[in-house]
């Protein structure tokens, strides 16, 4: 065999093997096609059930008749539309910056950011629950990355103490913890950069529309631009559209405009989708009772759960994970669950740490109390019959 056909016939003997590997592990994923009529939908990010709401729809497509589906270009050729300009000026104005800029998703926000931020005299201190966005975007930018444990303020002074203090530092971290549902020490890490000269970002995707007086998130409005100079919130959450943005100061923003390259080079947000988006912040707004209940279905969950014997992680948020450690109990468990009518997120490593895998339940102010309380009565015959199987009683 001639010495090049040799990588070209690897190629698919590399992938199975990889995906072999995958499926013995117990960590082999699958796209559903989700049909709403027929699960009650506990996996997914809608927390405030603006997803469905027609308002949104009624607004995207208004939206697309008058402007088009698409935006046809990047924000620099010709892809940055007055609709576009009053949703950055209304997302600066919830959280409290002087400025916002659009992203695509809260993914290329993150890699944006750090991107442009950063390189390889740029030493990036992270949460080790954080995002993997936040750690790829680390990666792209080629600094050096220290991980501190999870909201620990002690191991993060201990590794900004060892460095430079001359050189530019950054802190970044997880608002709300998206697998566990915890938020971070917002103001002590704010503090602690302050005190060590270090800059601090926030990626606010599971707080924003959830947290904070106004639905400004863990940091909007009551931490200043002085305190969290970057701010990352996500749209296609809380906000139920799609799409993210970066606020902070007017150095802060024009320097992305000029270098994020994942917003350079990415065609602008259809023009729909920032309708949706500004339907839903008329929204936040003007129905406050929407977070109201949403509080009060994440109090009937966790109560339910307690009287039942089933642990969840300890979160005051939507996302309320139920850790069962192995992956094929947990798939068992989530596979059970969809048989019965409810969809919850199955997660696994490397997602998780290896051990730690769960039922990610996320509740929604669209859920009725009577959903949550069947979800709650099939886990509670999970847990029993899995007993009975392991000779309980």
């Amino acid at each position: 065999m001639p010495p090049s056909a040799e990588p070209v016939a690897s190629w698919p003997r590399r992938l199975a093997m990889r995906q072999r590997a995958q499926d013995e592990a117990g960590l082999w994923r699958r796209r559903r096609v989700h049909c709403r009529e027929a699960t009650v939908d506990f996996a997914g990010n809608d927390y405030l059930g603006l997803a469905g709401d027609p308002r949104l729809a009624e607004a995207a497509a208004s939206a697309t008749r008058r402007y088009g589906a698409g935006a046809r270009a990047s924000q620099l050729v010709s892809g940055h539309l007055d609709i576009h300009r009053r949703l950055e000026e209304r997302l600066a104005a919830l959280v409290g910056r002087p400025r916002a800029l659009l992203f695509s998703s809260g993914y290329l926000a993150n890699l944006g950011v750090l991107q442009a931020l950063c390189d390889a005299a740029t030493p990036v201190f992270q949460d080790r629950l954080n995002h993997a966005s936040l750690l790829d975007g680390t990666r792209l930018a080629g600094a050096p990355s220290r991980r501190f444990h999870h909201r620990d303020l002690d191991d993060l002074t201990r590794l900004l103490g060892r460095a430079d203090p001359a050189t530019p530092r950054l802190v970044v971290s997880d608002g709300v913890f998206s697998m566990d549902g915890d938020i971070a020490d917002v103001a002590g890490l704010a503090a602690l950069c302050r005190r060590h000269e270090a800059w601090l970002m926030i990626d606010d995707a599971h707080g924003l529309g959830v947290l904070g007086e106004h639905g400004d998130g863990c940091v909007g409005r009551a931490q200043g631009v002085d305190d969290v100079p970057i701010l990352v919130g996500t749209l296609g959450k809380a906000l139920g559209s799609a799409g993210a943005f970066v606020a902070g100061s007017e150095l802060l923003i024009e320097h992305l405009v000029q270098f994020a390259r994942s917003a350079i080079y990415t065609t602008a947000e259809p023009p729909g989708t920032s309708a949706a988006t500004l339907a839903a912040l008329d929204i936040l707004d003007a129905e406050p009772e929407r977070r109201a209940r949403l509080r009060a279905h994440i109090a009937r969950l966790r109560a339910g759960a307690e009287a039942l014997g089933l642990e969840l992680l300890p979160s005051t948020t939507p996302i309320q994970p139920l850790l069962l450690g192995d992956s094929e109990r947990t798939l068992r468990w989530a596979e059970a669950l969809r048989a019965k009518g409810f969809m919850v997120g199955a997660i696994r490593a490397p997602t998780v740490p290896r051990g730690q895998a769960r039922l990610r339940i996320t509740l929604s102010a669209a859920h009725e109390p009577a959903r949550i309380d069947g979800l709650l009565d099939a886990l509670a015959e999970l847990a029993r019959e899995e007993s009975r199987e392991e000779g309980g009683p």
